[in-house]
């Protein structure tokens, strides 16, 4: 991860764009990132969007979209010096602790017996 993130900053610096990946600017990136990636999916059916990376276009596009979702994230996490996977694994941890696994009991309606 933190190759990935050393590759993007040099990548940004190679082309003076330093000035502009300010934490504002790269959240709004990865905002609108996010939303294309969104726009693949917007109008299909559960059954459509469950098959989509079979379709070479669309699964390329998929790709692209979650590489550039990606990428801004990283580089907001080096922006304001978050590690984003100590972030994701003190948040799963949390939602551990929020959510715990309930007691599995028959469901209704299941006429299985456990």
């Amino acid at each position: 991860m933190g190759e990935l993130q050393q590759r993007l900053t040099d990548f940004a610096a190679a082309r003076g764009w330093q000035p502009f990946h300010t934490p504002k600017n790269l959240a709004a990136a990865l905002s609108v990132e996010a939303g294309e990636l969104l726009e693949i999916f917007q109008w299909l059916t559960t059954e459509e969007a469950s098959t989509v990376m079979a379709e070479p276009d669309r699964a390329h596009r998929v790709r692209d979209e979650v590489a550039d979702v990606m990428a801004y994230l990283l580089q907001f996490c080096t922006a304001v010096g978050v590690d984003p996977l100590d972030a994701l694994a003190a948040k799963i941890e949390r939602n551990e602790v929020r959510f715990p696994v309930a007691e599995r009991g028959p469901r209704a309606g299941d006429d299985r017996v456990g």
